[in-house]
């Protein structure tokens, strides 16, 4: 259980929900932004001193039940309502750190993809494993020591080597947004991680960005469909962008695909061919 995490969520949650919004009225003497807290413990059926424990971080662990009842009270979405749960430390089934290993099923799986650039994240945003024409768009992941294989840093604290980005600049700042969330909701499955930890203190001093998103705390995380490359070689690479949930391993994996006949699918098809290897001209 994560008492200050648990508490700063509750109370950033708490804060945007108006009184209006659960049926009770405003009152023309409310100072305090969104719901009281003794609103909250009264449409959670708990006593209003236990809630207030657990805003200051003092209380003891909660049960599933109470935590159900408080989820229900500020109105949580399904992705911040499994961030409460495990904040509260009411699953008892995770793992003490992200997955970092990846089946071979999922290995096979990459490499038989017919032009589909294809990665596995895992919680923490460490790129796991890779097939060709994904090392080809993106970057060759085998070129650059394991640690710098983490979007989040990526996205964060500056390009690669060869001094690219790896989104187009449509699409970075939702990129990085994403990273965000995720990365708050895997902190709060794996609180005794020291690699998560180090993760976020990193991010959180080099740069300004994450640290104001970081203090949000929110976890909702909305899809993401399309994205651009910028490639150096074969300039603006329009692809649909899936994202497949790998079973009982909190990994993800990402596959990339033009739509047929575009320009695009030309650019990934060449892509598919030459691989990581420079070529001489740009692709008109």
């Amino acid at each position: 259980m994560d008492k200050h995490e648990l508490a700063q969520f509750l109370r950033t949650r708490r804060e945007r929900i108006a009184p209006e919004d659960v049926g009770l009225p405003r009152g023309a003497r409310r100072r305090t932004p969104g719901l009281r807290r003794e609103e909250v413990a009264q449409l959670a059926y708990i006593s209003p001193e236990y809630y207030a424990r657990l805003e200051q971080g003092r209380a003891s662990h909660p049960t599933p039940d109470v935590v159900s009842g408080v989820a229900r009270a500020l109105r949580l979405s399904d992705d911040e309502r499994e961030h409460l749960h495990h904040l509260a430390g009411t699953p008892s089934d995770l793992p003490a750190a992200p997955p970092r290993v990846v089946r071979q099923s999922i290995h096979e799986l990459l490499a038989r993809l017919p032009l589909t650039a294809g990665f596995v994240t895992s919680a923490a945003y460490e790129v796991l494993a890779w097939n060709d024409l994904a090392a080809a768009l993106m970057e060759d992941f085998s070129a650059v020591p394991r640690r710098e294989r983490n979007l989040a840093r990526r996205a964060f604290l500056g390009p690669a080597q060869d001094g690219r980005w790896l989104y187009g600049v449509s699409d970075a700042d939702r990129f990085r947004l994403d990273v965000v969330h995720r990365l708050r909701a895997a902190v709060g499955r794996y609180p005794a991680d020291d690699g998560l930890r180090t993760l976020v203190a990193e991010l959180t001093e080099g740069s300004v960005e994450f640290a104001r998103l970081w203090a949000s705390h929110d976890v909702e995380v909305a899809p993401v469909l399309r994205k651009t490359f910028d490639h150096p070689v074969v300039g603006p690479v329009r692809v649909s962008c899936d994202v497949l949930e790998v079973a009982h391993a909190d990994q993800r994996l990402v596959l990339y695909t033009a739509d047929p006949g575009s320009r695009s699918a030309e650019a990934l098809r060449l892509l598919d061919v030459v691989g990581t290897q420079r070529l001489d001209a740009p692709l008109t």
